[in-house]
């Protein structure tokens, strides 16, 4: 496998094409195509403007399974050293640790009635996979469902060029929760995908997609079917969507979304567009079914096809976007994302994958703008315009150009979200699970220059948004400084202590004392430091402070007295914040226990299943014990514990030593040699009962 030298540029627009894909088809998925014909026509643009959704409030930008299970999946390879020995086990396992029961990412259907609810469940029960996806278990029409294809671009996305190993993931990944048809459809998928990036002509990207499956398998037929409808008449579309709900609509085939008729819909709008993204969108859109499904497929395939001219020359796919997506899972860190930032992680397992390492553009900034168009979440809130452009004195370099006009004593500001933004606090459908990206302490930098055209003087500063009283947003500003014309200058900014209200927004401000116009460039702009930060219930009545924290337990109140109350029926539930980037730090809480199994605190949290966590259990013993593909004990040791007594419980990981204490006595130092988690959040953990908090505290160590 050779990388392309465009292959950063086509892999981005591969998952632009895939979310684009996702809001165009999300606001009337499950209509017939007879249903978007008599309330809309063609779609040829976004419809959330007449279905109440307006573009101006961005809630175009939503939670979606499509986009959260095709990036949260594709983890596995790097959870398990991005290796090409990867199972399907692996991958099943990767389900458990990222999906929230109930909450996340899945149609929560129900046994026998949703396909990933009812292998969730398989899972749960320790069915490994293949076999939780089997048909021979699930029986033939749950096996042979869409969700397979939706989940499985990603595969395609990590092998340019390479649509044997892009099938051969793929029908791992697929293994997990589908069975037959529903392979042979993920696969084709996947090798299209993957072939795209060396290959234009759709007729030979079929040709070599299908000798991955099977001549006698019904999708081999159904591709067949509608390459010769199209050779018989390669422009009316409509009559070939006619015959294809004919011959294989949702009437021939069981379940609630049968992969048969939508794939053929994926087929159908590729050849009958002849390639181009919009009338793609407007064909596979337009023709319903499960549409935001079959035109999310469409266009990673396209937009990796043509790259991001895909999105020229039409209308403006790619404003209302932004670049954002979220992935609301238990690794609430990496819930707020963007296309670029889910660019570099695909190239750093591309490359890994290779034993090559791979480094983001500008030394690993989290905001770096390298390629066309990409604004990275960042929106303009007044007197300010923002595009992507070349460096005016380094045209290999690109960054985010800030065209400001403001009067004597305005301000322009521009803003990216690092938690849940206000126009999604209420999001329908999947909820927003999410820990903010941004804390208390750590240090935020900033690389600007203003034009040499600029006729005078600004001042610039970092400015972030929080949740103050009632969940009203507030501003906290660093210090300004002045930017002269041509002028280049790094912000440097500590985040305050905010009394435990989550970072919702971090951005740019730029005032003037008289009347300006004219152009700063954003260069780069990131965070780093383990923050020294205490949750706890600020003293405003609002609901994000609590959010922040991600709800992997039966119930987390704070109605009853502590601010923190855990409640879990069966099991072991946890409560998460934090991100992957925290690595060397210590974390502790005062917790009460009330009729409970066992309960603790966890470290370096990486979703359900990877975390150390110090457990005090039975009321008679303490552990520290580290899960990762099931559970080791440490260390353990007698430990006599009440119900209804508060305990000082204390964690500290440093590489790969960790230190345990209770109420300030060291009970644990040990060093772990194999597979050690070296980065990841915080959680309170409940099994069987509830406990209580005020507080947790985070540190250097």
């Amino acid at each position: 496998m050779t990388f392309p030298p465009d292959y950063a540029e086509r892999v981005y627009a591969g998952i632009l094409g895939k979310i684009i894909g996702v809001y165009i088809g999300r606001p009337f998925e499950g209509w017939t195509y007879e249903q978007i014909m008599a309330s809309f026509g063609e779609i040829k643009y976004y419809v959330n403007d007449r279905r109440d959704l307006p573009l101006r409030n961005y809630q175009i930008v939503v939670t979606d399974d499509d986009i959260s299970g095709t990036f949260t999946f594709l983890r596995a390879l790097s959870d398990y050293n991005n290796s090409l020995d990867l199972t399907p086990a692996q991958i099943g396992q990767t389900w458990l640790n990222y999906i929230i029961e109930n909450r996340t990412i899945l149609w929560w259907g129900g046994r026998g009635n949703s396909t990933e609810h009812t292998v969730y469940l398989r899972l749960k029960d320790g069915i490994r996979a293949p076999q939780s996806g089997s048909m021979s278990l699930n029986s033939k029409v749950v096996a042979e469902q869409i969700g397979a294809q939706i989940f499985i671009d990603g595969w395609g996305l990590i092998a340019p060029g390479d649509p044997t190993l892009a099938t051969d993931l793929a029908r791992r990944a697929a293994s997990v929760s589908h069975d037959g048809e529903a392979i042979y459809g993920a696969q084709v998928i996947a090798a299209l995908v993957a072939q795209a990036f060396i290959e234009s002509d759709l007729d030979r990207l079929l040709d070599t997609a299908i000798t991955f499956i099977p001549t006698d398998s019904i999708t081999y037929q159904l591709i067949a079917d509608i390459r010769g409808w199209h050779a018989a008449d390669s422009h009316d579309w409509h009559a070939a969507r006619a015959k294809l709900a004919a011959r294989y609509g949702y009437d021939k085939y069981g379940g609630n979304c049968h992969i048969i008729p939508n794939h053929g819909l994926i087929i159908l709008s590729l050849l009958y567009s002849q390639g181009d993204f919009s009338r793609a969108q407007t064909i596979v859109n337009t023709c319903g079914w499960d549409t935001d499904c079959n035109a999310a497929n469409v266009g990673c395939i396209l937009g990796v096809r043509n790259g991001l001219a895909a999105f020229d020359g039409g209308p403006d796919w790619r404003g209302p976007v932004a670049d954002q997506l979220y992935l609301p899972t238990a690794d609430g860190g990496r819930a707020i994302s963007d296309a670029l930032r889910e660019t570099d992680f695909i190239l750093e397992m591309a490359h890994a994958i290779k034993s090559e390492k791979w480094t983001r553009p500008k030394n690993g900034a989290r905001f770096h703008f390298s390629l066309p168009g990409a604004v990275q979440g960042f929106r303009a809130q007044k007197n300010l315009v923002l595009e992507n452009v070349p460096h005016p004195k380094e045209s290999e370099r690109r960054v985010l150009a800030l065209r400001y006009r403001i009067e004597s004593g305005e301000s322009a500001l521009a803003l990216t979200p690092t938690f849940i933004p206000p126009e999604s606090i209420d999001m329908p459908g999947y909820g927003l699970l999410a820990a903010p990206t941004l804390y208390p302490s750590q240090t935020v930098r900033a690389v600007l220059f203003a034009d040499e055209k600029n006729f005078k003087s600004i001042e610039v500063g970092l400015q972030l948004q929080t949740y103050g009283r009632d969940d009203v947003t507030e501003f906290f500003h660093g210090a300004k400084q002045s930017l002269a014309p041509g002028e280049s200058i790094q912000l440097e900014w500590q985040v305050p202590d905010l009394g435990g209200a989550p970072v919702t927004q971090i951005g740019i401000a730029i005032s003037s004392d008289e009347a300006s116009e004219g152009e700063v460039y954003l260069d780069t702009l990131s965070w780093d430091g383990v923050p020294q930060v205490t949750f706890r219930r600020p003293a405003a009545p609002g609901k994000l402070w609590k959010r922040q924290w991600v709800n992997a337990a039966d119930f987390f109140e704070d109605e009853f007295g502590e601010a923190f109350r855990v409640i879990q029926n069966r099991g072991r539930g946890l409560v998460i914040t934090g991100t992957r980037e925290w690595m060397d730090y210590s974390v502790q809480a005062a917790i009460t226990p009330h009729l409970v199994n066992s309960f603790g605190l966890a470290a370096r949290v990486q979703g359900q299943e990877r975390y150390y966590a110090l457990l005090l259990a039975d009321q008679n013993t303490v552990k520290l014990v580290k899960r990762l593909d099931g559970e080791v004990v440490l260390a353990e040791q007698a430990f006599e514990w009440k119900f209804g007594q508060p305990y000082e419980l204390q964690i500290a990981v440093q590489g790969g030593q960790i230190q345990a204490w209770v109420d300030g006595v060291l009970l644990f130092k040990i060093e772990d040699l194999d597979r050690p988690l070296l980065g990841g959040g915080i959680a309170l953990v409940c099994e069987e009962g509830r406990i209580g908090t005020d507080e947790v505290s985070v540190g250097r160590d």
